[in-house]
């Protein structure tokens, strides 16, 4: 096959058809990518349009150019768009696009699930968009601490329009973070080592894995105040036994790894783009990788950092406070490797280089003014105060922005295929920085001399007059820069003229095909060995148009990818991915469905929205799969290998344990808000407990471990071919797991107070609804393997069904058991 044909032959099986419809169906991960992006920096510039009504309004003392109310949309809708809507989907869009390339792969893990992450993201963006245009935008602020967000306090849809939004929003996130952890592990080019992997691609899997473990608490606690606002579940409310603090708690649990989450892939673009500009390797990239992993560990033991003010115990201060001066090392040793890999090179001074330079002057000035923070005592007088404002943006612009604009210059010709206009984006570069400094460094004056954060106005005798005034007009000459730096990139798309193919000489994967690149990324798979394999080949990229790689023929119209061993990165399995379809978008919508019927109040009619998701899930996993066992396939290179239904840890088996990860965050934290609100709020112990129900707690616990045990059957028969047997223990799983949820509804009606009553009841039943909701999973998973089995899906050699099963039974029948002691254990002791 000659390379045309090749090309042609893999275009119709990859493409997507063009207008309105491909637009609808496709799931190529580069056109998901590349919607991700556009949509964040719209979403960015939104957010800019917010900060400079902010800053025009303090501009100058007593100003009426808006009030109070108002003011408090703004800052709470600039806060939660650039937090939330710009820069986790601005950075999950730059890994949906390059990863693959990097990885020499020709897509993601799971292209539906992509997809749906990016229709779930545009959704609920456009929920608090919408808001925001008809006025009842959240005004809580970013952080929506309570009792300021709850009905007494904010009796309108504003806040709940933040929780289901955010929430909404949040699943996107999850999505992509599980299909980000899953494409880096398993679907590399063959040969490509753990050790061997571009360093983007460790900075994005350590992201993507505190992702998974970071917003989980942010969901619980976005639930349970929009269900205590819904319903008057008191678990914030400390007149019935709640704690404000508890959702300070849950939500700093996520917010300060958000800083890391949001730092860390604009890390992984510096130690990309620094070593072309320096031209040479990077240096220490074994270090790099075990500060990532430090700085990861690290982050999670430092929420309490922004609670120092709310009364803790002096030996948690101290703690918390010698873990947030630590966290400053790991981040420190990757800036001297940059700083030393930039020595032992040649730099050149381009344009993404000038954004680098730009970032270690922003972001070690954030850091510092972070390290003084972690002092309690510093903390307890800068609290609350523009200086913490002041040290959040250098932190954040410096250390996200600033990398991700050098990142725009280095990747522009391969999303383009097209060289820039000269001299523009060199003068958008000092608009920003000089603006940025002018802006924010007066903030940390202003915070010092007293000024809060979050008021609207001031008298003019405070004497904040005139550094408020400076920080305003840089706040317009860095917005300047912006749109300068969009009209740069709108003039490279448009009008430029052709880039050569690896116009800047690096050595990654993404450079070894054309740009921009086809919709199957390469025509055949390489065999990496090197971290930079067109450095060490540089007709590497000649030889895969060729097809001398792997998969280089197309058959069967299947989407394939190769799949290696996690650690080796030794042949493992040949991925067979999903083609177009609408079910992403249409998911999306009813999840949609779900979400507007509780904001607007319909609470009946979010049956119909949940029974149509599950439906939908059915459809999604029905569509997959095979009836006839395929054995090994040749892969080329004179290589065979199976593919993913008839081996052992596909995706599918894999993407399941990081979402069962992230579900047992969730009753982590669900659990550490019954233990906190047992230890330290007020009106506990409750007057009222579970004191009776033993009988049919121990039949709920049987039952569940009855299902547990049934789908472990149904798994092992069907390794044995025994289908008919397996069939058989897969439906009674699901029977066992349906009787699971009968005992712990009657468990909640007949020995639970009412859940409106103390916060023990509302949490009680909290514990009970995840349990139950779980082991419904469970049976729909025994049912569908069931059916899949009768359907003759299943075989000896494609059990991938029955494993999931497995998994989520498993689940299941150890969160009720979890569950069931947590609320009878108790009972017991007292």
């Amino acid at each position: 096959m000659t390379a045309l044909r090749r090309h042609l032959a893999l275009t119709a099986i990859w493409r997507a058809p063009k207008g309105w419809r491909g637009t609808l169906v496709s799931v190529n991960h580069s056109d998901i990518g590349k919607r991700f992006i556009l949509a964040a920096f719209a979403f960015f510039a939104i957010g800019g349009v917010l900060a400079m009504l902010i800053r025009a309004q303090l501009a100058t003392p007593d100003s009426a150019f808006v009030g109070p109310a108002v003011y408090n949309q703004l800052f709470t809708m600039h806060g939660s768009i650039m937090m939330f809507l710009f820069a986790i989907p601005m950075f999950e869009g730059l890994a949906l696009y390059l990863l693959p390339k990097m990885l020499g792969s020709r897509d993601m893990a799971f292209p539906r699930l992509s997809a749906y992450g990016w229709w779930c993201y545009l959704f609920g963006g456009t929920i608090l968009i919408a808001a925001l245009a008809l006025g009842v935008a959240p005004d809580g602020g970013w952080f929506m601490y309570t009792p300021l967000s709850s009905k007494a306090y904010t009796p309108g849809i504003n806040a709940d329009v933040w929780l289901l939004g955010i929430t909404f929003v949040e699943i996107s996130a999850i999505a992509a973070a599980i299909e980000i952890s899953v494409s880096i592990l398993k679907i590399r080019a063959p040969g490509m080592r753990l050790d061997t992997m571009p360093l983007f691609a460790w900075y994005l899997l350590i992201t993507a894995l505190m992702m998974i473990v970071a917003f989980p608490p942010l969901i619980l606690g976005s639930i349970l105040l929009e269900v205590e606002r819904a319903f008057g579940w008191p678990f914030f409310d400390p007149s019935r036994g709640g704690s404000p603090l508890l959702w300070q708690h849950l939500f700093w649990l996520f917010g300060h790894p958000e800083v890391y989450i949001i730092f860390l892939p604009a890390a992984g673009v510096v130690s990309t783009v620094l070593p072309v500009m320096a031209r040479t390797g990077i240096l220490g990239y074994g270090w790099i990788v075990a500060a990532l992993l430090a700085l990861a560990f690290l982050s999670f033991g430092l929420w309490v950092h922004h609670m120092f003010t709310t009364g803790i115990p002096h030996l948690a201060l101290g703690f918390f406070s010698a873990a947030s001066a630590l966290v400053a090392v790991p981040t420190a040793l990757q800036i001297f490797a940059w700083i030393g890999t930039l020595w032992n090179g040649r730099p050149e001074l381009k344009l993404p280089m000038l954004y680098l330079v730009g970032f270690f002057l922003v972001f070690v000035l954030g850091g510092l003014t972070g390290v003084m923070l972690a002092m309690v005592p510093f903390d307890a007088q800068a609290h609350d105060s523009h200086f913490v404002v002041a040290h959040l943006h250098y932190v954040l612009v410096g250390g996200f922005i600033f990398p991700m604009l050098a990142g725009a210059y280095y990747w522009l010709p391969h999303f383009t295929g097209r060289s820039r206009v000269p001299r523009l984006g060199e003068a958008a570069f000092w608009l920003i920085l000089i603006g940025f400094n002018l802006t924010f460094f007066m903030m940390h004056l202003t915070g010092l001399l007293g000024m809060p954060r979050r008021i609207y106005t001031y008298p003019a005798e405070m004497g904040w007059t005139a550094l408020n005034l400076l920080s305003s007009v840089g706040s317009f000459i860095m917005a300047f820069g912006f749109a300068l730096f969009a009209l740069d990139v709108g003039l490279q798309i448009f009008l430029s003229r052709r880039s050569r193919r690896n116009p800047w000489r690096a050595g990654t994967l993404e450079w070894a095909m054309p740009i921009p690149a086809p919709t199957y990324n390469i025509a055949s798979q390489p065999h990496v060995t090197d971290r930079e394999p067109l450095v060490i080949d540089p007709g590497l990229a000649l030889h895969l148009a060729r097809g001398e790689g792997y998969l280089a023929e197309a058959r069967h119209g299947w989407r394939e990818t190769m799949a290696v061993d996690s650690v080796s990165g030794a042949i493992d399995h040949v991925v067979i991915l999903p083609g177009n379809t609408r079910l992403p978008i249409v998911t999306a919508a009813v999840t949609g469905g779900f979400f507007l019927s509780v904001l607007f109040g319909y609470y009946w009619l979010t049956l119909v929205p949940f029974a149509g998701v599950v439906a939908l899930g059915w459809c999604w996993a029905w569509k997959l799969g095979a009836r006839e066992d395929v054995g090994v396939v040749s892969i080329g290179c004179g290589k065979t290998a199976p593919i993913h239904r008839e081996a052992a840890g596909a995706p599918g088996w894999w993407g399941s344990i990081f979402l069962l990860v992230a579900d047992g965050v969730l009753l982590a934290s669900l659990l550490f808000g019954y233990a906190f609100l047992w230890v330290v709020a007020p009106g506990w112990p409750p007057p009222q407990i579970i004191n009776d129900g033993h009988a049919i707690g121990i039949v709920t616990a049987l039952a569940a471990m009855t299902g547990l045990l049934l789908a472990r059957r149904a798994e092992r028969k069907a390794r044995t071919d025994e289908l008919s047997s397996a069939g058989l223990a897969a439906l009674l799983a699901a029977i066992a797991q349906a009787s699971a949820v009968a005992g712990m509804i009657v468990i909640g009606i007949t020995s639970l107070p009412s859940p409106d009553s103390h916060a023990y009841a509302a949490i009680a039943w909290a514990l009970l609804a995840y349990g139950a909701i779980h082991a419904v999973l469970a049976g729909l998973c025994a049912a569908f393997a069931r059916a899949r089995i009768a359907a003759r899906y299943v075989s000896a050699a494609r059990v991938l069904e029955l494993s999931l099963a497995r998994l989520f039974g498993d689940f299941a029948g150890m969160t009720t058991l979890i569950v069931l002691a947590c609320l009878f254990v108790p009972g017991v002791a007292r």
